[in-house]
């Protein structure tokens, strides 16, 4: 838990990745996923743990069919039946975490979940977009003291404010909160990325992205408009798993730990001020020099001097003032009339 909560403090953007269903519930497939997660910078690996009985019921009601999206003509039941993940794989993946050194931790569907995950010491907990009024499992997550990541799809801002005002009333301290947006896969137009800054100025917590989306760009914009946390999905390819046609392949973990970290830099402080590497140019500012010799005593005058690169000699926001001084020494052609004269001027 600790470690989860320094992370967030380092100076980088904290990057998770979900496996979702993406598992095929083999675990030498799931440890090469994470593998490569661990050798591209990925911060975390996130699990789901659900059971179809915990989700719906096994009912062909046509109330339970998918009629549309990435698992249309499924039924609720066979979904969660495909996807979820085998509670010996995820002992089995929490283990090999702990082994290579990369945090692992889970988004529980029900109150049973949580104490399965208890007795996997669970550092974290995320709360999946479409559980955000599940307040009992909230509680449950609460009674482990444990810090808690909300991710937000659907919502209306008010209603993050009463999930997030709830989970703080039942004693988690420590709350992130995740914009998202809940297509699969999410398309650029789905997206208002000002609600992360919103986000930011709404809630005294990290505000981070969950990104469904299929390129990197998305992750990048959210980073820009001040995300600190990216979740992505993950696969080993786009062909096997759930979720796979929206993750992010093996092949492509490295590039976008790259992108993510470069927008990160580019993104830079909350406030103005200049690198420098850019300060140094400077030097190649205008000011003013001498166009002819200037005589000790001579006035200065729009014929005898000249603003022009580079910024050797005094600002040229001192032009009008120098035209009313005379030059208390000789300066040659060409030679910059020296920054000291300012104090001849104030």
């Amino acid at each position: 838990m600790k470690n989860f909560i320094r992370s967030l403090s380092l100076k980088k953007v904290f990057l998770i990745g979900e496996i979702s269903g993406n598992h095929l519930n083999n675990f030498e497939l799931s440890k090469k996923i994470i593998m490569k997660a661990k050798s591209s910078g990925f911060d975390a690996i996130k699990l789901q743990t659900l059971t179809p009985q915990a989700m719906t019921v096994k009912s062909k009601d046509k109330i339970f069919y998918i009629n549309d999206g990435l698992w249309k003509k499924k039924y609720l039941w066979d979904l969660y039946n495909e996807s979820s993940m085998k509670q010996e794989l995820q002992k089995k993946i929490f283990k090999f975490c702990k082994k290579i050194n990369i945090l692992c931790f889970s988004s529980p569907f029900d109150q049973k979940s949580v104490d399965f995950l208890e007795d996997l010491n669970c550092p974290v907990y995320k709360l999946a977009s479409q559980e955000i009024f599940h307040f009992p499992l909230i509680k449950k997550i609460a009674s482990t003291k444990k810090p808690l990541i909300i991710s937000t799809g659907m919502a209306q801002l008010d209603e993050i404010k009463e999930s997030y005002k709830f989970a703080k009333k039942n004693g988690i301290k420590n709350v992130s909160l995740l914009y998202c947006v809940s297509n699969y896969p999410s398309k650029f137009y789905d997206f208002n990325m000002n609600n992360i800054k919103i986000l930011k100025e709404t809630f005294d917590c990290p505000i981070g992205f969950s990104d469904h989306s299929t390129d990197n760009d998305v992750a990048k914009a959210a980073i820009m408009m001040g995300a600190s946390i990216i979740e992505k999905h993950i696969s080993i390819d786009s062909k096997r798993g759930t979720d796979s046609k929206f993750s992010l392949v093996a092949k492509d973990f490295s590039n976008f730990r790259k992108a993510v970290d470069k927008a990160y830099i580019i993104k830079g402080k909350n406030f103005f001020y200049r690198k420098k590497s850019e300060l140094k140019n400077k030097r190649y500012r205008r000011s003013i020099f001498a166009s002819k010799e200037i005589k000790c005593g001579e006035k200065f005058t729009e014929k005898n001097i000249q603003i022009i690169r580079p910024s050797n000699g005094l600002d040229p926001k001192y032009y009008y003032d120098l035209l009313k001084l005379r030059s208390t020494k000789k300066i040659n052609k060409f030679k910059p009339i020296p920054k000291n004269i300012i104090k001849k001027i104030y």
